[in-house]
Parts: structure tokens; C-alpha cells; sequence
């Protein structure tokens, strides 16, 4: 089988090949490898590729098979890690020059799982800093589709990886849209689970409270594969939850009979590109004929949910940033340390505002989910943007982060291509541990249609000279802002470092969000309460 062919087969076709060995392990890694080294100078989508590892974990799995050792649908499968995921003996950067040097010593649960599944390590994957802010360290990866557009983010190598063929499963990680966005952007396959499905042990943190790791692939099947590889409970991770895991791959029936999904009549589609709007109205009426129903619903909170999240993820971020902001803020890019420090120029008040403004977007959201199966809205708003260019007028999670701050799943499954070739995505969003109807509907649309078998136009060209260094600004942002009360208040807060310099992207960042929070706090009833504690249990006897 020729390399390409090898590169571009989904984990679920290439297990049962590796299984009766008809395929070798070998043969599999040393094509991807050579791939990755004829594409890997143009898309930057690995930081680190760890080929003596791989062809020795592929030697090994070879002969563990040959052996009649076979463990498994992910034995000998290619998965390459997002930079922030542990990986041990290799190297976690986070993109990030204060992790200069750092080796891990040990793995995170994910990749702990899926070693002891069999699958193969081929290296780690560009991201944002820190997951957040910008690729300017060591620069961005490049969407295959074109690479003078950006893959997404912040699991951008993830995507851009997976879309060229350069590794059959990936891990990402999605605060406020990162897996969802970038599978939307490079037309492949991105699952944000449940809040506390997939253990965060070993993956360095943005956002405690909204942080998800989740799988991303070419096909729903494989995300299904590796979700089962992925999930459960584990000791070292509180948040992730002693729940069962069902069989994500049985769910995958083919058809809807029976299925309601809700269909948003506003925000989601009046704020998408009119492109957009219509590939993913095309994608519902196709879901409808296999057999769903579908009917309109109201989210109206669901507009307030990008400040509600940036608030709430950052403040996060600002905190357990804040001691190296101190330190070695000039070792940070400006494009993370601008977007996080933001959150120290909220005021108490905005902040609690914004823990309520959860409560009323995940109850709307829990409460339309008692009348329908799954909610179908576009991933984003637009398709993939110039890198270095304009950023879009629409903040690219404007439609991803209401499912985040709900700690809900969702998935991102590609529906079909803008006239200028870039791909669009569908999202599907379900109830609280119910990623199985999640999936059901992302694979029967799949084996419906065809956009996932087709294959970017790449050619090994370097990439346009002002394609450098892109970040998404915060919600909103705006140049046009009075930048004299930031230094102000960072005087007042002990954030020596800010300077005149930092001062201008703060405020055009924070600023809007201000306005959201203010314009949000005129209709939050008074008895909308922030996040509150359980009751305690009580004692036994």
C-alpha cells in the first residue's frame, strides 16, 4: 500500500488490518515519519516529532502482535499529543519560552491510557501558548486546506496534523472552543466531552472550572475509538467523575429514527456567515432525512455566553498565571499575556456577574435538552481567517462557548466547503454524559455524505510572508478605547509590570467585555445565584 494510502486510513480501518497483519506497525510509523518530514516545514503542526520513540514503540508492537499479543483497535495506531498533554521522556513546551528546557517525567492519564491501548506516540503538537493567546514563539501552523489561513485554535497542530495526514488521532483541548473550532477550520473530527469525562491529570491547565480534554480525528468512529480509550475516572483528577462509560462505537447505528434535534431560530445562524448559515441548514435538512426531526428552540441567554466564559476561564487563567506574570512577564508572548492578564481588570463585581451569567446559559441550555435529543448550530461563525490578516468581525467561539461554560459535549463534524475551498462545520451539542447521541448523529451524517473523504490540495510551497504570528484578540476587541484607566488600576492591583506599551490591547480586550457583563446585569434576576456549593451529605449511621 502506498505511503498517502497508509497516512489518510482512519483507526478503524487500519485496526483490523494491523490485527491479522496485513499492515505492520512499522510500516504504518515509518509513513507517517516521512510524511511529517516532507509537510511538517511547511504547517508547522508538530513542535517535536519523536521518531526513535516511534519506530521503537512500533518495533515493539509488532512483535507483541506477531506474538499473538494483539490488545486492541488502538495497537499500533499513530496519536500525536497537543504540547500541554505529558508525554513522559519528551518534552512539554505549552508553545511558551518559560517551559524552555522542561522534559516530562512522567505521562498524563490520557496518554498513560492510550499507551496501554497500544497506540503509537509520534510527537507533540504546535498550540497556542498555553493554550491561549498566540503561536509567536515558535511560529503557526498552517491549515492545509491553505496555508495561508489559520488551522484554528488553540489545538491548531492537532487539526492541521490530522487534515494533512500526518498522524490518525490526536489529542486537543477546549476551554472555550479549541478542539471544536480548529476541526471546523481543517475539516476533521473534534469531540469536547462532558466536563469530567476525560481525566485533566498531567495536561497543563488554563482554566480549572472549564478546561476539557477530548479527542480529535478524520471520522467520527475514530473520535468514538478514542474516546473509549480516553475516558473514566481517575484518582488523580477530582474533577474527573466515577461514572460509566458506555460503548461509544455501539451507538453508531447509522440512522436517526427517533431522534429530536433543536435547531436555534436566532443568534446562532443570524450571526454566522451567510455561507455559513446555509451549508449547515443543507447539513440539518440531510440529518432530517435519516431519519431526525427537527424543531426550532430559543437561546436567547446563549449570546451572553462568550463574556460569561472569558470572564470566568481567564480569571482562571490570571490566577494561576499571576506569579510568573510577576517574574518573567517579557518570557510570555504578548498575545497571552495581554489576553489573561485582562481578567486582572475585572472587578469583583463583573466577576460574580459572570458566574451567574453561567448558571442562566447552562440552565437555558439543560432545559431545551429536556425537549430535544441534541442542538445543531454552527461550530463558528465563519470560516477559517488569514493568518496576519484582519481577524473576522465575529469572534470565532462566539457559538462554541455557551457548551463549554454547561461543562456540555459537543462535537464538531465537517458539512461542506465555502466557495473558496475552506471547510465548515457543524456542531452538535447533548445532554451531561450523553456523548453517545452526540456521535450517533456526527456518524450517521458522515456515512451520509462525503466531506470527510476529501483530501486538501497540499503542495510543499512556503507560506506567504505576512502569514506570521496571528492571535485571536478577546470578545469584541477594539483599538478605540481609553487605555489611561488600565495602568491606573494596575498600580492600584500590584501589576508593576503593565506598562503604557500594555496598557492599549488590555483595554481594547477587556473593555467589551465590560460592556457585555453591563448590558447582561440589567436583566439578571436578583435571585440568580453564582455556582453554589452541595449540600453536605449526610452522616452515617
Amino acid at each position: 500500500m502506498a505511503n498517502a494510502e497508509l497516512c489518510f486510513l482512519s483507526a478503524t480501518e487500519l485496526g483490523p488490518l494491523i490485527a491479522r497483519r496485513a499492515v505492520s506497525p512499522v510500516e504504518v510509523v515509518e509513513a507517517h515519519l516521512a510524511r511529517i518530514a516532507e509537510l511538517n516545514p511547511l504547517l508547522l503542526a508538530y513542535l517535536h516529532v519523536a521518531a526513535e520513540h516511534a519506530r521503537a514503540a512500533a518495533q515493539a508492537a509488532e512483535i507483541e502482535i506477531a506474538a499473538g499479543g494483539y490488545c486492541g483497535p488502538l495497537h499500533g495506531i499513530p496519536v500525536a499529543y497537543k504540547d500541554i498533554y505529558h508525554v513522559q521522556g519528551l518534552p512539554t513546551t505549552a508553545a511558551s519560552r518559560l517551559m524552555a528546557g522542561y522534559v516530562a517525567q512522567e505521562d498524563s492519564t490520557v496518554a498513560a491510557r492510550a499507551r496501554q491501548a497500544g497506540a503509537i506516540c509520534l510527537g507533540k503538537l504546535n498550540t497556542f501558548e498555553f493554550a491561549s493567546g498566540s503561536m509567536e514563539t515558535f511560529g503557526d501552523a498552517r491549515n492545509p486546506w491553505d496555508t495561508a489561513m489559520s488551522p484554528g485554535g488553540s489545538s491548531a497542530g492537532s487539526s492541521a496534523a490530522l487534515a494533512a495526514g500526518l498522524v490518525t488521532l490526536a489529542t486537543g483541548s477546549d476551554t472555550g472552543g479549541s478542539i471544536r473550532i480548529p476541526s471546523s477550520f481543517s475539516g476533521v473530527v473534534g469531540l469536547k466531552p462532558t466536563y469530567g469525562r476525560v481525566s485533566r491529570y498531567g495536561i497543563l491547565p488554563l482554566s480549572w472550572s472549564m478546561d476539557h480534554a477530548g479527542p480529535m480525528a478524520r471520522t467520527v468512529s475514530d473520535v468514538a475509538l478514542f474516546l473509549q480509550a480516553m475516558a473514566g475516572s481517575d484518582p488523580r483528577d477530582r474533577t474527573a467523575a466515577p461514572i460509566a462509560v458506555p460503548d461509544y462505537r455501539a451507538a453508531l447505528i447509522g440512522n436517526l429514527s427517533g431522534v429530536r434535534l433543536g435547531v436555534p431560530r436566532t443568534y446562532f445562524f443570524d450571526e454566522a456567515e451567510a455561507e455559513v448559515a446555509t451549508t449547515v441548514r443543507a447539513a440539518i435538512d440531510v440529518l432530517v432525512q435519516l431519519g431526525a426531526t427537527a424543531a426550532e428552540i430559543d437561546l436567547p441567554r446563549s449570546r451572553f455566553a462568550p463574556a460569561a466564559s472569558w470572564a470566568a476561564a481567564f480569571t482562571e487563567g490570571f490566577a494561576i498565571h499571576r506569579a510568573s506574570f510577576l517574574a518573567r512577564p517579557r518570557d510570555y508572548t504578548p498575545g497571552f499575556l495581554h489576553k489573561i492578564v485582562c481578567a486582572g481588570f475585572l472587578t469583583a463585581e463583573e466577576r460574580v456577574t459572570a458566574l451567574r451569567l453561567r448558571e442562566v446559559v447552562t440552565a437555558e441550555l439543560v432545559g431545551a435538552l429536556r425537549e430535544v435529543d441534541a442542538i445543531v448550530t454552527p461550530t463558528s461563525p465563519h470560516a477559517a481567517y488569514r493568518l496576519g490578516g484582519t481577524y473576522p468581525r465575529a469572534d470565532s467561539s462566539r457559538f462554541t462557548r455557551a457548551a463549554s461554560i454547561a461543562g456540555l459535549p459537543a462535537l464538531s463534524v465537517p458539512c461542506g466547503f465555502t466557495r473558496a475551498g475552506l471547510p465548515v462545520g457543524m456542531q452538535v451539542i447533548g445532554r451531561a454524559w450523553d456523548e453517545a447521541t452526540v456521535l450517533r448523529v456526527g456518524h450517521a451524517y458522515e456515512q451520509a455524505t462525503e466531506w470527510h473523504l476529501r483530501r486538501p490540495p497540499l503542495t510543499a510551497s512556503p507560506p506567504s510572508a505576512e502569514a506570521t504570528f496571528a492571535s485571536a484578540p478577546a470578545i469584541g476587541a477594539s483599538a478605540a478605547v481609553d487605555a489611561r484607566w488600565v495602568l491606573d488600576f494596575a498600580r492600584l492591583t500590584g501589576l508593576a509590570f503593565v506598562t503604557e506599551a500594555d496598557a492599549g490591547p488590555i483595554a481594547a480586550a477587556v473593555s467589551p467585555v465590560k460592556a457585555d457583563l453591563a448590558a447582561a446585569r440589567e436583566w439578571l434576576d436578583v435571585g440568580v445565584e453564582p455556582p453554589t456549593r452541595p449540600a453536605p451529605a449526610a452522616p452515617g449511621r
